[in-house]
């Protein structure tokens, strides 16, 4: 398993859809807001929150179709499915690669893109723990999506069509834990409902994603 993770690794970055790309769509996304609703800073303060999660997420969606494609491209994925190491542990490990390049990069950028949004100074922990806890879900339900369109021609537009939905419930309880954060308001229910949909995910998909893999490889 810890070979698969260098390897996969080393190819996200050689492929292009290491942490930069998606640090510079975030950044992107954080820049544009404010010249799109104006310079006013309570305005910015009260979307902040809302706006860094959907960049975060945005920019987590960028290099989903990268995280089976190219192993299907050349066959590695049907030496996967006959070796040892069962699927399910190979798709977990796509999605810990996928969530260290894409994921851990968005957390540690996020306070820094948090000040050109004016985000109160009592919002930056709550930003990160939130976005720690919520980013696993992202690339777990993003590596079952790739599952789901690996071999497909085109398959980038209909993998987003597919898993904006399932990224919602994370999006929305992420961004209430920060706003709530944010505004030093109890933050309890929103960080539960978040680190269950994270564990939930995390414990059940990684069987889904195998089996629909299976299904595409016969």
């Amino acid at each position: 398993m810890r070979a698969l993770l260098k390897r996969d690794l080393i190819l996200a970055f050689r492929a292009g859809g290491g942490f930069g790309l998606g640090i510079a769509f975030f950044l992107i996304v954080v820049v544009l807001v404010p010249f799109s609703v104006g310079p006013e800073s309570g305005l910015l303060t009260k979307i902040a929150p809302g706006v860094l999660w959907l960049g975060a997420l945005l920019a987590c969606l960028l290099s989903l179709d990268r995280i089976l494609a190219l192993d299907w491209e050349d066959g590695t994925l049907d030496l996967m499915a006959t070796a040892p190491l069962p699927l399910e542990a190979v798709v977990t490990v796509k999605a810990l690669a996928h969530w260290m390049t894409t994921g851990v990069p968005l957390v540690v950028a996020a306070p820094l893109f948090g000040v050109l949004l004016n985000l109160p100074p009592q919002g930056f922990v709550w930003l990160v723990v939130s976005l720690a806890l919520g980013t696993p879900a992202l690339s777990v339900i993003g590596t079952f999506g790739a599952a789901l369109t690996v071999g497909l021609k085109r398959g980038g537009l209909l993998l987003s069509l597919l898993i904006l939905p399932l990224y919602v419930p994370t999006l929305i309880f992420g961004a209430e834990l920060a706003r709530r954060g944010a505004e030093g308001q109890a933050v309890s229910t929103p960080l539960l409902m978040l680190a269950g949909i994270s564990f939930g995910v995390i414990a059940l998909l990684p069987f889904a994603s195998a089996l629909v893999l299976r299904v595409n490889l016969r």
